[in-house]
């Protein structure tokens, strides 16, 4: 199958290509930057800005079968990136017949009860632009979607285990994170759904199964 990615030159994102590829996929690598996109056989850089029109989204994206928006701004570009730039790609996703649509977010993201006193409070202005992006995937669109939310992000080895919807908030290595959203693909019934994660003692597949 072939993806498109926004947030291709992300942190996430790098790890979620390798597994993609190694899934035998073809990636178009959407970044504001091509240029720094490790490049590969199955690898194509493509230029795209999250504060583009609809219409030049969806000719980004090409003949692609699925979408994943892991771009972020790290909280400098909250309103036009984080929400405004992943409601317009999932309307240029529907303009292109796209179904398939997996969406990074974060702990808690639709859950504005539980960010103060965990910590959250801190990253006030980014759940925000996450709840809003997730609810309109959710109430406004038609796509087939899954949303991911996994913890803190941490630049450790990879465990290759995972807990689920548990209800708690952890740390997660990045290459778990990437291997979960390669894996979603895997699992229809990761569809229409909502999945909180953070480091745990299922193996990744054995996790999704259990959606």
């Amino acid at each position: 199958m072939k993806m498109f990615i926004a947030g291709a030159a992300g942190r996430v994102a790098e790890e979620l290509i390798a597994d993609l590829i190694e899934d035998g996929h073809e990636v178009l690598a959407g970044a504001r930057s091509p240029e720094k996109i490790k490049t590969g056989v199955k690898i194509t850089p493509v230029h795209f800005d999250l504060h583009w029109e609809v219409a030049e989204m969806a000719a980004a994206l090409a003949d692609a079968e699925v979408v994943y928006f892991v771009a972020g701004s790290r909280g400098q570009d909250l309103l036009q990136t984080d929400l405004f730039g992943a409601v317009k790609l999932m309307q240029a996703a529907e303009t292109q017949g796209i179904k398939r649509y997996i969406q990074l977010s974060s702990t808690y993201s639709m859950e504005p009860e539980k960010w103060r006193g965990t910590g959250l409070e801190k990253i006030m202005n980014y759940n925000i632009a996450k709840m809003f992006a997730d609810h309109w995937l959710i109430d406004n669109t038609q796509l087939d979607y899954t949303i991911l939310q996994p913890g803190s992000l941490e630049e450790t080895t990879a465990t290759g285990k995972i807990s689920v919807n548990s209800g708690a908030m952890g740390l997660n290595p990045i290459p778990d994170v990437a291997k979960t959203l390669a894996e979603l693909l895997k699992y229809p019934n990761t569809i229409k759904k909502v999945i909180s994660m953070m480091g745990g003692s299922d193996e990744i597949d054995e996790a999704l199964k259990s959606v």
